[in-house]
């Protein structure tokens, strides 16, 4: 039975595959009558129709023709072979032939894509064509338009144009040739080559249109408006040197005559119609004559401000002299009695040899103030620089002078520090003396004796003439260290023997019951006695905790409680 099954299997498998591939056969089979469809019913014939009512001679006449003959071929050649072979392929699908099948699709497609080229190129000329008739048409009314109001322009306002009256005029006459060219193309079925004629006048009318649009008020600036300017400028300039101004550092004049020969130039250059440079030079020069009034606008306000400030200024000076002389001569009493740093002490002196080049300056400005023979702003700019740096000497001096008056300040406030220090010293050893302990330890004495010798250190700092106040502040940084060490130590000390204390007097109650306890417990006391205070805790603590677990923080509880 089984040598029947496994053919039949086989035969199935087979008979799926090949219904498989004829189905997929039959897809593309339609895929490719669908693309021959589109072909087909591209408008070719409708817009040959359109090119009909175009004028048939010349080019337009050889196109229709080769366009028509084209079309003809597709339709009657290539459509009925395509038929044909979609005939075959149907044929050699249904006989289960699939690799027939696949080559005539192949053939196909090529087929197909060859006459879809074709089309497309036919309908992208029909296209051009049209469409170029059309914008020809429209395009051209425009531009006749334009031009003749350029025409009424040119010849009705001649004085705005000056003299690119007649090179504008002589374009304007370049237009019609190539107005008569177009015509006759257009006449012969040319509209191609009069497509290019309407691109080339549109490119030449634009820039002429603009000319003429731009010229009269590039000329109305060149001629007129900056002319006026310069001519207020120097007015005005004149005007300011009678106010006692000077200017001569500006040199306007010269800058004036140069602008002036240029703008005659460029009148000049307007003559050949290439004003795209004298437009720009032109906002260059505008820029420029600003920057003149800027200039002397700077000069009235300089003006107002030496005005404003020179008495001011004068008197700053001559005030920081004499505080300074106050300064120095304090400085050098001062040193009597205290150590300064010897770059510090120099502070003073460098003052005052900085003010007097500074006075020497503002006697230079003065002359050059009352005999008018310098800018404004050039006196401004020494004023302010004069300013800033006696506002730099007075910021120094005073800072200095705040120093000297600390110095004594500062001696007072270590003297009543050092008897502060003392007292709180003197407080700590009565407090370790009332502390009913058996004894001072070696090490609290050494403490104790440390603070001491700084507090002397400070005193016998204090007695040096002249005074280093540096040096005294460190040494007072060093005993107040050692005095808060010890007050600290002493603290620690003093809980550690109430601790003990409480320790053995808790641990008495393990004594009889205990011998090992009681044993240990009089190791502790005998360190206690012979002043080991934290071996007697470590000790005493330790008996404790061992024979019961946790009695170490009740009893420290119990300490501070009573505290």
């Amino acid at each position: 039975m089984k040598y029947f099954i496994i053919p039949i299997i086989i035969l199935i498998i087979l008979t799926t595959i090949a219904f498989l591939f004829r189905r997929k056969h039959l897809q593309e089979i339609n895929r490719l009558e669908q693309e021959k469809l589109q072909i087909q019913h591209k408008p070719i014939l409708e817009e040959l129709t359109k090119v009909k009512q175009l004028n048939m001679t010349g080019e337009t006449e050889e196109k229709f023709e080769r366009w028509r003959s084209e079309w003809t071929e597709v339709m009657d050649v290539h459509m009925p072979t395509i038929d044909s072979l979609l005939f075959d392929v149907e044929d050699a699908v249904d006989r289960f032939r699939f690799g027939k099948a696949t080559a005539i699709e192949k053939e196909i497609r090529e087929k197909t894509q060859f006459c879809d080229k074709k089309m497309n190129d036919i309908l992208y000329e029909l296209n051009e064509l049209v469409g170029s008739e059309e914008k020809n048409r429209i395009e051209i009314e425009q531009l006749k338009d334009q031009y003749r109001a350029a025409r009424k322009t040119v010849l009705a306002h001649q004085h705005s144009f000056g003299k690119t009256a007649d090179p504008l005029d002589k374009e304007l006459e370049s237009f019609n040739p190539k107005l008569n060219e177009y015509d006759e193309l257009t006449a012969n079925g040319n509209y191609l080559l009069a497509r290019e004629i309407v691109i080339s006048l549109s490119e030449q009318g634009n820039r002429l249109f603009t000319l003429i649009h731009d010229i009269p008020t590039l000329l109305t600036e060149l001629q007129h408006k900056i002319p006026t300017t310069i001519r207020e400028l120097r007015n005005g300039v004149r005007e300011m040197e009678d106010n006692a101004y000077y200017l001569g550092h500006l040199e306007l004049p010269k800058h004036f005559a140069a602008i002036e020969a240029e703008l005659e130039e460029m009148l000049v250059k307007m003559v050949e119609l290439k004003i795209e440079p004298i437009q720009q030079r032109t906002i260059e020069l505008n820029d420029w004559i600003d920057s003149f009034y800027d200039a002397l606008e700077n000069e009235v306000n300089a003006k107002h401000y030496v005005d404003e400030h020179y008495e001011e200024i004068a008197e700053q000076l001559t005030n920081l002299i004499a505080v300074t002389k106050d300064t120095l001569n304090e400085a050098i009493f001062v040193q009597q009695s205290y150590r300064l740093d010897e770059k510090e002490a120099q502070i003073p002196q460098v003052a005052l040899k900085k003010i007097t080049a500074i006075d020497q300056r503002f006697e230079v400005l003065t002359a050059r103030f009352e005999d008018q023979l310098s800018a404004y702003s050039g006196l401004q700019d020494e004023l302010q620089s004069i300013t800033e740096e006696l506002e730099q000497i007075a910021d120094e001096r005073e800072s200095f002078a705040n120093r000297l008056k600390n110095l004594r300040i500062n001696e007072n406030n270590v003297r009543e520090k050092l008897d502060e220090l003392s007292r709180n010293l003197q407080n700590i050893e009565r407090k370790l003396h009332r502390g009913n302990i058996p004894g001072i330890p070696d090490d609290m004495e050494a403490h104790l004796e440390e603070a001491d010798e700084q507090i002397y250190i400070v005193t016998q700092s204090l007695q040096e003439v002249p005074l280093n106040m540096f040096v005294v502040d460190s040494y007072l940084e060093n005993a107040q260290k050692a005095v808060d060490d010890v007050s600290v130590k002493v603290e620690e000390l003093l809980e550690n023997v109430m601790l003990i204390e409480w320790i053995i007097q808790y641990g008495n109650r393990y004594r009889t019951s205990n011998p090992e306890i009681h044993a240990r417990l009089l190791e502790a006391e005998e360190s206690f006695m012979q002043f080991r205070y934290a071996k007697a805790l470590e000790e005493a603590a330790t008996a404790v905790e061992e024979l019961e677990p946790g009695a170490m923080k009740r009893i420290e509880e119990l300490v501070k409680e009573h505290a």
